[in-house]
């Protein structure tokens, strides 16, 4: 069995995978809020998720993979009110828009992809368990976790509790015993959606949602969560806490779970993505200039736990890449290989069993597609074409035939004829002075511009 090592948040190390039951990987990422268009940070987790579970599914019989909708929020309320749209036609309009363009970039949909508003019901019996266990009290209408009462509490963060208390989405409220508990319930009014619960007409509060859809679709404890390091506090500092206080457990978290993932965010053109800055880049916008492939392979294009700067050149190296890969791939089209029995390469594997490193898995693959280029062995050719395509769909790239990407006119377009001209006549110059290291950087320029050279 492959080694799979993976960096766990909750220990702040490397550590080699060891599931809970082999035979069934259990894996939960928080999904989407659905109350406007998603942008492409939103769309990180959900591709590394994706080649996460790509990758298990290599390795272990069966996964099983959870992402939820959250289709009640404060931020669907207001959006409600100001648009003047009811709550269920907004988040059924941003579910299908947000399912439809993770579909653009490959991602295979979840297992289970489970709704807030289904689970109201376990929301209120983990509440009920909390309180049960003194993890929990009831205030002025709402129902508040007590941060002192769980001694695991920003273990998973590592913030002290003057830092849980700046990190807080909740204001300071009279009715809180200490300024970092957080709510589980509050109160709805007459024109805002509730639910009747043993406190009251209300709504649960944001953190409580994940706990309640990932126990009741997985079990616990499961194996992996995932999500943006954004969320690491408060959202899964306190998905921890309440799961744990449910069970009247203190001092352990993995009884909740056993790994924690969280990729970093993206810069845009080095600076943050936010409204107030205007930068914020919607995927439905970019998949009007861009493949999804491209846009994918852009979020794969570094390490997923370090700050990925998501420029105009970024996407056009991802897509130059592409090109390329396609380009060779039309070039041994006529070569049959068993498409049922694809087998990735061995060093691609490894470098995916190394915490995702998709950076060195990439490489292989540009090595593979340059052996084919200069294979003439057509057994070679086959093997190494089975490699390059298996390889590629766990990455989740190349999944178009070379005709479909290629007979896109804007590629054609966009090839300068000049530049490759002279890149030929100067490569041919330094060949014939001998100057073969000149050469070879002119022939991979050509590569990257998706010209092949053969001599």
């Amino acid at each position: 069995m492959n080694k799979f090592t993976i960096y766990n948040t909750l220990s702040k190390s490397k550590e080699d995978f060891s599931p809970i039951d082999a035979n069934n990987i259990r894996i939960y990422t928080c999904g989407p809020t659905v109350y406007n268009y998603a942008h492409i940070g939103n769309a990180r987790p959900a591709v590394i998720s994706d080649l996460l579970v790509r990758l298990l599914r290599y390795l272990y019989p069966k996964v099983t993979y959870v992402s939820n909708i959250t289709d009640i929020d404060d931020k669907i309320i207001n959006a409600s009110i100001e648009k003047k749209i009811p709550i269920d036609e907004i988040t059924e309009k941003y579910k299908k828009i947000y399912n439809e363009d993770m579909n653009s970039l490959n991602i295979l949909p979840p297992d289970i992809q489970p709704h807030a508003t289904d689970h109201i019901g376990e929301m209120i019996e983990l509440i009920e368990k909390n309180i049960t266990n003194g993890k929990a009290y009831v205030s002025n209408g709402h129902v508040l976790f007590d941060v002192n009462k769980y001694g695991a509490y920003g273990m998973l963060s590592g913030r002290n509790k003057e830092d849980q208390i700046a990190g807080s989405r909740v204001k300071v409220a009279s009715y809180k015993r200490n300024p970092g508990d957080f709510v589980l319930w509050k109160p709805s009014s007459d024109d805002q959606p509730g639910w009747k619960s043993p406190w009251g007409n209300g709504r649960p509060g944001w953190h409580l949602e994940c706990s309640a859809m990932s126990e009741k679709n997985l079990g616990l404890p499961f194996d992996i969560h995932g999500g943006g390091m954004d969320l690491i506090f408060p959202h899964h500092e306190n998905e921890i806490a309440q799961s744990c206080g449910a069970y009247n457990e203190n001092k352990n978290p993995k009884k909740y779970v056993k790994y924690w993932l969280h990729n970093a965010l993206l810069n845009m053109d080095g600076e943050k993505m936010s409204k107030s800055l205007g930068n914020i880049m919607y995927i439905r916008d970019l998949l009007e200039d861009y493949d999804g492939e491209v846009l994918r392979l852009a979020l794969l294009s570094g390490h997923y736990r370090q700050p990925l700067n998501f420029t105009k050149d970024t996407l056009a190296q991802a897509e130059n890449n592409l090109d390329r890969l396609y380009r060779i791939l039309s070039k041994v089209e006529s070569v049959e290989i068993n498409l049922e029995k694809l087998v990735p390469s061995q060093k691609f594997i490894d470098a995916l069993l190394n915490d995702l490193n998709t950076s060195k898995a990439f490489a292989v693959i540009i090595d593979i597609s340059k052996r084919i280029s200069n294979s003439k062995n057509s057994e070679e050719i086959k093997i190494l074409k089975s490699e390059l395509l298996a390889s590629c769909n766990m990455l989740g790239i190349l999944q178009k035939t070379s005709y479909e990407w290629l007979s896109d006119t804007d590629k054609v377009d966009s090839i300068d004829l000049a530049l490759i001209k002279n890149l030929i006549n100067d490569r041919n110059k330094a060949r014939l002075n001998k100057k073969f290291d000149k050469a070879d950087k002119l022939r991979d320029q050509l590569t990257n511009l998706g010209v092949d050279i053969e001599d």
